[in-house]
């Protein structure tokens, strides 16, 4: 297209083979401005099949993007959020794309360095605020998996036993492995061909590696260098949109100024609503999303095995295959009762995949920021039970638009879901007051807006700052 502003976006990984919320609105969101401005996306890929830092190009739904090869090199732990050849990288497709602006989603696999190389050159800087990966080494979710504890609060300690539990302190020391396997044609073809059927292949490789070979340490006045160096990050951004009040809140208490912070939540696509299918007399309870701890999934599961066997059926909507160790214990949960895993779905099938569905069940564990999914539901005018945790509060209107519940409590999530079976008018009830939705194209039209002002000779001196 002629005219328009040529954006940057950054973003961990993405389309295709990653389709989380994060890559799916950023694909979204990059189409939408792809109308008027110049978008180009730039990610990582974690993929032993190439050589570490291996710069690629290629297209997605007619968009350009530069994929980086991050295979976790790391000699030390501030390469794995500031890994040298991967700053190199950022710092030429910088030069080579020169963007008047640059919109990051993500530096997780990327660099901590980026926003100051874009300064540096004169660009300004725009943020979403998706997770917590600033300020969480071992994936943004802000949880201990190993000891199952939600971070409220950050403890570095706790941090520095977390990291080497994590699939990223598995990659880092699987990275010999990988510069292996770059190095032979037949090993790579191999990889290539299993990748395609097995996503989490070379993870699940990493992690048998890293368990054989412990070598990078981890300290706690490491993870405090990480957090220091997240909080001058905050003042190398010119502005970080969070698509929650709870997100905000959390980021403000970490030190970065509220005039920094502007609460706007995601637009999404139009869900079209199919015909509802018939119902079987039983309460059609639906999850969709990653199939993962933190997800809090288990907790669903162990609150449907106390309700009657027969005035129910849940259907799981994701990847089987991603954490398959999770996925058996989940099955071994859902043994005998009432319960379809019904795999994924893309984009076209999920109006009638919601159709099928009266209730969507939330049961994250995690201080989670804005969940599509409960758009998605309220699109297609499906009410909402959810944990009472981060931004998932403040999309649901207890016991006006759907009910909230402890999300360590599967008794009480138990007797909300009862509740529903006991007087199945509170669905349409709750269906009456969901809130509207905001659309994809006024969120860019949104995003339009800070662009120019920041692209502006008035915003590029703020932006100097």
């Amino acid at each position: 297209m002629r005219g328009g502003l040529r954006i940057l976006h950054a973003i961990h990984d993405y389309l295709p083979r990653h389709r989380a919320g994060s890559e799916i609105y950023a694909a979204r969101l990059c189409r939408e401005l792809a109308l008027r401005h110049h978008v180009t996306v730039v990610c990582a890929e974690y993929n032993p099949a190439r050589p570490h830092g291996d710069l690629t190009w290629r297209l997605h739904d007619d968009l350009p993007v530069v994929e980086i090869a991050n295979n976790w090199a790391c000699r030390t732990f501030a390469d794995t959020y500031r890994p040298p050849i991967i700053s190199a990288r950022l710092a030429q497709v910088l030069d080579m794309v020169q963007p008047h602006i640059l919109h990051v989603h993500n530096l997780l696999n990327l660099s901590f360095d980026l926003p100051a190389t874009a300064r540096a050159r004169g660009i300004p800087v725009v943020a979403t605020l998706h997770d917590y990966t600033l300020v969480c080494p071992s994936g943004g979710q802000r949880i201990h998996r190993a000891e199952s504890h939600v971070c409220r609060a950050i403890d570095v300690s706790r941090c520095a036993r977390c990291f080497p539990q994590s699939p990223f302190y598995a990659q880092a020391a699987a990275s010999p492995l990988a510069g292996a396997v770059s190095r032979s044609a037949l090993l790579r073809r191999t990889l290539a061909s299993a990748r395609d059927h097995l996503p989490r292949l070379t993870q699940a490789a990493a992690a048998a590696a890293g368990r054989a070979r412990r070598h990078l340490e981890v300290t706690p006045a490491d993870v405090a260098e990480r957090l220091a160096r997240a909080r001058t990050i905050f003042e190398q951004v010119d502005l970080f949109v969070a698509p929650s009040a709870s997100i905000a809140d959390e980021f403000a208490a970490l030190g970065l100024p509220r005039s920094k912070i502007r609460v706007a939540d995601y637009g999404f696509a139009p869900l079209p609503r199919a015909e509802r299918g018939k119902t079987t007399g039983r309460l059609r309870i639906g999850f969709v999303g990653t199939l993962v701890w933190h997800k809090g999934l288990h907790v669903l599961l162990d609150a449907v095995s106390r309700l009657p066997a027969d005035t129910f059926e849940l259907l799981i909507h994701g990847d089987t295959r991603m954490f398959p160790e999770y996925v058996a214990d989940l099955r071994r949960r859902a043994a005998g009762l009432p319960v379809r895993f019904a795999g994924t779905f893309d984009a076209a099938q999920a109006p009638s995949v919601y159709a099928g569905l009266d209730l969507l069940v939330v049961p994250s564990l995690w201080l989670e920021n804005s969940p599509l999914v409960i758009h998605e539901a309220f699109q297609a005018g499906i009410p909402v039970v959810g944990a009472r945790i981060g931004g998932i509060v403040g999309l649901i209107h207890d016991g006006l638009a759907g009910r909230l519940y402890d999300p360590e409590s599967p008794a009480e999530l138990a007797a909300v879901l009862q509740s529903v079976i006991d007087d199945p008018a509170q669905l349409a009830r709750w269906a009456r007051h969901l809130p509207p939705v905001t659309s994809i194209a006024d969120d860019a039209r949104e995003w339009d807006g800070i662009y120019a002002t920041l692209a502006s000779p008035a915003g590029a001196r703020i932006s100097a700052q």
